[in-house]
């Protein structure tokens, strides 16, 4: 997905380039009996329903640990997956939980060909998501990142102060720095 080894990224990118690349699936590690390192489902199409856009789904943390070896998909994870991968072609059928396609922070994001050629044609879905909006205090991730980036220049400039005071003590003890 995004090694250059033995003309791996000039493999990618002509995938890329010819448009055939469709979905991309990162899966969590454990899945299987011979690896432990996570997996990643590549959906390849010559007649893609989304031509110029790939789909990247990050399902890494919806494994399910089954014993202190093996995660495995239960079967509403597999049915939003495929549910989101119907929506995004167009293809929903009836009885279908998501019945629209958006992209979700930290799940799945439909990301342009050009995007993909800026970030060097690296098809890790992990790059793309990004990262799930968590609200623990009922607070949105940029209200509070605001506040805390606020809270931080304060501090700073205290501390400023606090130097420029401290200085000014050792000072006038005979101790200059």
């Amino acid at each position: 997905m995004s090694s250059s080894q033995n003309n791996e990224g000039v493999i990618r990118a002509a995938m890329v380039d010819a448009d055939v690349v469709e979905v991309m699936v990162a899966l969590p590690g454990q899945l299987f009996f011979n690896t432990q390192i996570p997996a990643c489902l590549w959906f390849l199409a010559k007649q893609k329903k989304r031509k110029g856009e790939v789909l990247f789904i990050d399902a890494r943390k919806q494994g399910k640990m089954i014993s202190r070896v093996q995660a495995e998909l239960d079967d509403g994870v597999i049915d939003r997956i495929a549910e989101t991968v119907a929506a995004w072609r167009g293809e929903v059928e009836e009885g279908a939980t998501i019945t629209e396609y958006q992209d979700i922070p930290g799940f799945c994001r439909s990301v342009p060909l050009a995007e993909i050629a800026e970030h060097g044609h690296v098809l890790t879905p992990g790059r793309y998501v990004g990262a799930e909006e968590v609200e623990e205090d009922d607070e949105a991730f940029a209200e509070k990142m605001q506040k805390l980036t606020e809270k931080l220049g304060e501090q700073m400039a205290k501390g400023a102060e606090l130097d420029t005071l401290i200085r000014q003590k050792l000072g006038g003890m005979g101790y200059d720095f």
